[in-house]
């Protein structure tokens, strides 16, 4: 499909209204908060167009549209991207800056970006020892309250260290952004990850794990800002 502009402009819209609301959306939302100048059934066709081309899918026969995995890969590469000068948060620059060991710095480190961005932090400091925290959050989210999906999340933390262990070698020292079938943590999760090295030369990876749904500029923005205070140290 050679997505017009219109089209863009409502996926776009439709992907950001669902990271923010969990919620589908219909074309009277659309129409009434989001600017479009043209009546609900033109947007209607145009979320028709998108259904056919599988960016979104239709929960309830009533409902309005979600995205599909399709749909984040497209607003991944067309509206998602490092931001350069980006303020960093001075809690994680105060953590960085601690009197502390480098694992005990890198897990307060760690919680204070779930606090920000409401996901789970994981941290590797080798291939067979990682940390993880707030691994409830990803238990409240809306998107895994089905239960044939909550068990499959249950498998998945049991796996955690099992998949730290097979991925360990091929995190890029750019920060990564997996979705998807893409997810070595499972096809319903996203993942920002990125390698650091210490000063001491010790080496591993950090990120955030969350649902396709997670707010990806927010957290791409958190995850570079950690790279660059690690990498001033």
């Amino acid at each position: 499909m050679n997505m017009d502009h219109r089209g863009e402009r409502i996926l776009r819209a439709i992907i950001e209204e669902y990271i923010r609301s969990a919620q589908p959306v219909g074309s009277k939302f659309l129409v009434e908060r989001c600017g479009f100048e043209v009546s609900p059934a033109t947007i209607r066709n145009e979320m028709v167009a998108l259904e056919d081309e599988g960016y979104l899918r239709s929960p309830h026969p009533s409902a309005g549209r979600v995205p599909t995995e399709k749909a984040y890969e497209y607003y991944l590469r067309n509206f998602v991207g490092s931001k350069p000068g980006q303020k960093i948060s001075s809690r994680l620059r105060q953590a960085a800056l601690a009197d502390d060991d480098d694992e005990t710095k890198l897990k307060k480190m760690a919680k204070i970006l779930v606090d920000i961005s409401g996901e789970t932090a994981i941290v590797a400091f080798g291939p067979h020892h990682s940390y993880y925290t707030g691994v409830s959050n990803l238990f409240q989210k809306p998107d895994f309250q089905n239960l044939e999906v909550l068990q499959g999340l249950s498998s998945m933390v049991d796996r955690f260290d099992e998949v730290v262990t097979q991925i360990f070698d091929q995190i890029a020292v750019e920060p990564q952004i997996m979705i998807g079938q893409e997810n070595p943590f499972g096809d319903d999760m996203a993942a920002i990850l990125v390698k650091y090295q210490l000063p001491n030369k010790v080496t591993g990876f950090l990120g955030l794990l969350g649902p396709l749904r997670m707010d990806y500029q927010k957290n791409l923005t958190l995850i570079e800002g950690v790279r660059e205070i690690l990498g001033e140290e």
